[in-house]
């Protein structure tokens, strides 16, 4: 029999297709020039404070300091954020809806604001699927950190052997192996499905 029997997402670019330049190409004629603004001024770094618990506001006024020529740009990423997603990855939200409909205990830990975390649960009614989620800007600590996966497993209750946690970031993986978590590094809803189907969970073994 399989001792995992638990299955914990990660949000973004697993449920969500989540990207600045979902935005920022509506702002940008040029491309390079929306990519050095990427990798230099909103850079991914900086918006991971946000995700440590960091406030928007306080994010926003700390570059417009450093760069006020830019700073329609960078109001924009907070007052325009919700044009960063997408929408759902429907194959991996698929998915989920199968594994709840048969019972499946489901979890998710995110990096993800606690600003712009409500934005999202209130708009894609899949969360409900979870018993629990862990949101970093919540709990101010983020993946790969092991704090985050042990909060999870001490609020969850379950033990991390029979969890699959599931991310697109190596870095975060390896992160939840170190706690004893079995992964899947995920690059498509198809790759999940077939790794789902191996480890006994009631999805679909094929499309």
């Amino acid at each position: 029999m399989n001792s995992i029997d638990t299955v914990v997402f990660d949000v973004g670019n697993v449920l969500l297709d989540w990207n600045p330049r979902h935005l920022y190409r509506t702002l940008f004629d040029d491309a390079a020039e929306m990519e050095r603004f990427l990798s230099e001024i909103c850079t991914p770094d900086w918006n991971l404070q946000q995700d440590l618990g960091r406030s928007w506001r306080e994010a926003t006024e700390v570059l417009i300091q450093r760069h006020p020529d830019k700073a329609p740009l960078i109001r924009a990423f907070d007052e325009r954020w919700e044009e960063t997603v997408a929408g759902p990855i429907e194959g991996s939200v698929a998915l989920l809806r199968t594994l709840h409909a048969h019972g499946t205990p489901l979890y998710a830990i995110t990096n993800f604001s606690d600003e712009k975390f409500p934005l999202v649960t209130a708009r894609y009614d899949f969360f409900a699927c979870f018993e629990g989620i862990v949101v970093s800007g919540t709990e101010r600590t983020v993946k790969p950190a092991a704090d985050i996966f042990h909060i999870f497993l001490e609020r969850s209750g379950r033990a991390a052997a029979q969890c699959l946690f599931i991310d697109d970031s190596e870095l975060n993986i390896a992160g939840a192996q170190a706690v004893g978590l079995a992964t899947h590094h995920f690059r498509s809803p198809d790759l999940l499905r077939q790794d789902l189907a191996e480890r006994g969970f009631p999805v679909p073994d094929r499309p």
